[in-house]
């Protein structure tokens, strides 16, 4: 009687730091994340946070293991809380994981473009000071004899060579058109629409942590036979590394607007 007491206590003792842990880690992470979004500290603060929550939800998941090894017989009842952390825990730390691993999976530079010869500028919105300023090397030697701007080109076309200039059948007018609604499908804040030009900015900012990503296209005749062609240029307003998220936007969106996947027209 006094042994399987000792075990319950044990079991919930466990369980209580496995759930504390479990739980505690993501909801650390949710708050880290959306306190940066919302401007109430730093995003280096919120990735700090992150960090020790990742290493936390596994500590939370080994314990819960424990625990719920503990409690299958001494309190039977302690193993569905033991097995929710494990679950939440886990989900938590797949997430964080395969976002390091397309993290290093991806070159780090954050102004992505269709044209590096000559890429899109922006009118209304501004491209940060430093933008170009810092890119590594990567630990190649054939890159860190290059100067800042060059070593950026290189890299861009070597992991992003198929970014590329499209061609649509429409005018430049439909063609700004149809680019803005589709923007406006995705839910980024339109700052620009200019037909007459062919331009169009829109800022995409992401979910937890807000980030603001300034996005340009440009619309221009294609001058044989007709249509207009499209170059579109997408940065992240802060880091070095924006973890493959500039170039999967404009594949993705290119793609869509060359399909006709948008409610204009």
């Amino acid at each position: 009687m006094v042994e399987a007491m000792k075990k319950r206590r044990w079991a919930g003792r466990l369980t209580l730091l496995a759930a504390i842990l479990g739980f505690g880690s993501v909801a650390a992470a949710l708050i880290a994340a959306l306190g940066a979004g919302w401007g109430a500290w730093h995003f280096g603060v919120g990735f700090t946070v992150l960090r020790y929550a990742f290493f936390g939800a596994i500590a939370g998941i080994v314990l819960g293991l424990v625990a719920a090894l503990v409690a299958r017989r001494a309190a039977p009842r302690l193993v569905l809380l033991n097995v929710a952390a494990i679950l939440v825990a886990g989900a938590f730390v797949a997430f964080l994981g395969s976002q390091v691993r397309t993290a290093r999976s991806v070159p780090p530079i954050h102004d992505i473009t269709t044209n590096l010869d000559d890429w899109p500028r922006f009118y209304r919105l501004t491209v940060r000071d430093d933008n170009l300023a810092v890119i590594p090397d990567m630990g190649r030697a054939d890159l860190a004899v290059l100067e800042p701007r060059e070593r950026w080109k290189a890299i861009h076309r070597e992991h992003y060579g198929d970014i590329a200039t499209i061609r649509v059948p429409w005018s430049v007018e439909e063609a700004v058109t149809r680019a803005r609604a589709l923007a406006e499908e995705r839910g980024w804040e339109i700052v620009t629409t200019d037909p007459r030009n062919g331009i169009v900015e829109a800022v995409d900012t992401s979910f937890f942590f807000r980030f603001k990503d300034n996005v340009v296209l440009r619309v221009r005749p294609a001058g044989d036979g007709g249509g207009s062609l499209v170059d579109m240029r997408s940065i992240s307003r802060v880091g070095v590394s924006d973890v493959g998220v500039n170039a999967g936007r404009i594949r993705e969106f290119l793609a869509d607007l060359r399909r006709g996947d948008s409610r204009a027209g």
